[in-house]
């Protein structure tokens, strides 16, 4: 056994879960490909100061969460705790917002990095698949990537999802509330951490999940009492639209989100089969991103769904994929002319579009059927001296058990046939 194991907080993705897991972020970006949504991938790390400026300097992510390391020219640098800013950055950079088609729709998949207490569903490396549809304002884009992220979690059977949505307000309406709110907080008994952020993001205060915290903020003057009407209007049609696609929605006044980038419309997906880390995904409107990294002015939406949290809760609901086998064909040779005839037949099926395995490492007959067996393969090629000489392999269906001699000319076409 090794001596090394995974980091404290990461797992190691191993068939047969992992299927699972690939099946998921197959299921979650295929609504988001049928919408235009075209393909982004980003480094792994990048400049501290795009997390600082975009995700915020008060957010827990960036005071406490991320990885930060120094290359040896001197370069500060972070593992990405987020997507957003990492694919907003590389829009730019490419400069995908002059080509004349807004919004730029963009998705991506792949890992994330938080130091956080490792608990069931929160780990410091964890998989998500995301969205981002870059440079226009319209409540419809934003009740399309809703919808599409709906329907992704429907195709995968989940039914005990709920959606809840709040609007944050903008540039003109914010100021007044967040003035409003920092004098209601000043009052509160707060740990000096808390009052800190009563300065710099007072809204964050309000995602606050501990309960000492929860039960002093009733009272709490509430966000929508102080949006603007351009805002208003602008959440009511979003909740139009969802309603009239079907989407059932709860509205939280409380919900902020733990990045300072959001604007207008944010949303969550909660799971109640999860305990604590109930959150599945959430996103909003981040229109004043792009200015913050040093962009033209950009608005946008973007949401991103955890891989990790999804299969849990799959779990939760007692929910099993159906996943297409592995295995399809298992080929079991009988000696060495065999072993090179049946190779070549098993190269032949696999161009074919049928997924094959071998029986490697030269086993005898009982323990290559074992195998065959164990890797789910519906059919088993079995091949000695006497077929070879008679042209043939026998096909042995490991369902029902019947076998049958195939000439060896028409393997290929008597496989397609038999699967149907």
């Amino acid at each position: 056994m090794s001596t090394f194991k995974a980091p404290k907080g990461t797992y190691d993705l191993l068939p047969p879960d992992s299927a699972t897991y690939l099946a998921v972020r197959d299921a979650i970006s295929a609504p988001l490909k049928r919408a235009g949504y075209g393909y982004v991938e980003t480094p792994g790390f990048e400049q501290v100061e795009l997390f600082s400026r975009g995700v915020g300097e008060s957010t827990d992510i960036v005071t406490k969460e991320m990885y930060t390391l120094t290359t040896r020219g001197g370069d500060q640098l972070a593992l990405r705790p987020e997507g957003t800013a990492s694919v907003l950055r590389a829009a730019l950079e490419a400069s995908l917002h002059k080509a004349g088609n807004l919004p730029v729709k963009l998705w991506y998949s792949g890992s994330y990095y938080r130091y956080e207490r490792p608990q069931a569903g929160r780990y410091r490396h964890f998989s998500q698949v995301g969205a981002e549809a870059i440079g226009a304002e319209d409540p419809a884009l934003d009740a399309e990537l809703i919808i599409l992220a709906v329907d992704a979690y429907k195709s995968l059977g989940l039914k005990n999802f709920r959606l809840v949505l709040n609007s944050l307000g903008d540039k003109e309406c914010r100021p007044a509330y967040r003035a409003a709110l920092q004098d209601f907080l000043r009052g509160l008994d707060l740990d000096e951490d808390t009052r800190r952020r009563i300065d710099i993001n007072p809204l964050r205060v309000l995602d606050d999940k501990r309960e000492a915290v929860q039960k002093q903020l009733v009272g709490a003057p509430m966000l929508r009492d102080h949006l603007c009407e351009a805002c208003k209007a602008y959440h009511e049609e979003v909740r139009a639209l969802l309603t009239a696609a079907g989407v059932a929605f709860e509205d939280d006044e409380k919900l902020v989100r733990g990045l300072d980038y959001y604007t207008r419309t944010t949303f969550e997906f909660v799971h109640d089969g999860l305990g604590s880390q109930s959150a599945v995904g959430g996103g909003g409107r981040y229109d004043g991103l792009s200015e913050m990294i040093g962009g033209p002015a950009l608005p946008s939406v973007g949401w991103a769904l955890g891989v990790d949290r999804t299969v849990l809760a799959l779990k939760a609901e007692g929910i099993e994929l159906e996943l297409p086998a592995t295995t399809q064909v298992f080929a079991v040779p009988l000696g060495e002319e065999a072993r090179r005839t049946l190779f070549g037949v098993v190269t032949e099926l696999r161009r074919a579009g049928v997924a094959t395995d071998f029986a490697f490492g030269g086993k005898g007959l009982k323990n290559a059927m074992k195998s065959a067996n164990r890797s789910g393969a519906r059919f088993a090629l079995v091949a000695g001296e006497r077929d070879l000489a008679e042209g043939v392999v026998q096909l042995k269906d490991l369902e029902s058990g019947e076998q049958k001699a195939v000439a060896l000319d028409t393997v290929v076409s008597e496989v397609l046939s038999a699967q149907g």
